[in-house]
């Protein structure tokens, strides 16, 4: 008997220490995977940061990697003047800033009727939300070109053409309207997506608050504003995050709509071209005043993140348990 014991004994001290070993084992693979994935994210961030930095001296010194010996603010001072940073920073903000908040505006809208209401055509109307997503921007760029340099809604242009013989034609691009008439109508960048995320939240609210307002005798649109609108913020803080993220960092949209007054991020897609023909052919201070000038670029937007970080995490959180 004892003897059955004794084995049982030694088999649960067996099987505890397995299981402690398979615990951390799991523990130092999980850490590893955790620690390369943010070796991976960190490690571009902290070499724009250290050769930002750095001199042509730090640059011909094998000793010097990370810690700037002679650190300088030249690079900063080459990049702001190749960038053209006042202008393309106001170029960033008249365009992409206003789309970015028309589009969270618009897309709201959208997302509500979709999520509240019933018509025939909704089941047509979601299949297009879902091709918007699918289907890149890059595939429809030429025609939207097209109707943008010859703009005729519901061939009203060409109906008065036809009638009085003129020759109307309606060119909107290189104006901000390019960026504002898609942004208004729910078809800007990446509309798709923030029109689906604004659905998924305003299915999960509950109806008797819409209801308890529409006995009361308020509209569609009142109930929209006054009940709606101040219950989503936790959305409307994710939506406006990804809005102004994507709309910050877009190029291509830009390159096609303007010839001139071109975004920061134009600015710095161009930026070693710029250096070259302007500032140096070296390098090394190609080099530094890139990087200098790409961490100009991310910083607005790395310091606004962090002010809405945990606002953001939280609204994520919620945004995924109601959806």
């Amino acid at each position: 008997m004892e003897s059955n014991k004794d084995v049982t004994a030694l088999r649960l001290k067996q099987y505890k220490k397995l299981t402690t070993v398979k615990t951390v084992s799991f523990a130092i693979f999980r850490y590893f995977i955790l620690f390369s994935i943010g070796y991976l994210v960190v490690y571009p961030l902290i070499y724009m940061i250290s050769s930002a930095f750095k001199s042509p001296e730090d640059f011909m010194n094998p000793g010097i990697v990370w810690l700037a010996q002679n650190p300088t603010w030249q690079n900063f001072k080459d990049a702001f003047k190749v960038l053209n940073f006042t202008d393309s920073l106001k170029n960033t903000i008249t365009l992409e800033m206003v789309s970015a908040v028309l589009e969270i505006l618009s897309c709201s809208v959208a997302a509500y009727g979709l999520a509240r209401f019933d018509f025939p055509t909704k089941k047509i109307t979601m299949a297009a939300l879902m091709m918007t997503i699918i289907v890149p921007s890059t595939m429809i760029i030429i025609p939207t070109v097209v109707n943008f340099s010859n703009l005729d809604f519901l061939g009203i242009v060409g109906l008065i053409n036809k009638i009085t013989g003129a020759d109307i034609k309606i060119n909107i691009l290189d104006t901000p309207l390019t960026f504002y008439l898609p942004s208004i109508f729910g078809v800007g960048l990446r509309s798709g997506i923030m029109i689906f995320i604004y659905m998924q939240f305003f299915k999960g609210l509950p109806k008797e608050l819409e209801e308890a307002a529409q006995i009361d005798g308020a509209s569609a649109v009142a109930t929209f504003i006054r009940i709606a609108l101040p219950s989503s913020r936790v959305v409307i803080l994710t939506v406006s995050v990804f809005a102004v993220i994507w709309h910050w960092n877009d190029y291509y949209l830009s390159v096609m709509y303007t010839s001139q007054d071109y975004p920061l991020a134009v600015a710095v897609a161009n930026m070693i071209t710029t250096i070259t023909s302007s500032v140096s052919t070296n390098s090394d201070i190609i080099t530094a005043v890139s990087m200098a000038g790409c961490l100009m670029f991310i910083m607005p937007v790395l310091i606004a993140y962090m002010f809405v970080q945990k606002g953001f995490i939280k609204s994520i959180d919620r945004v995924g348990i109601t959806g």
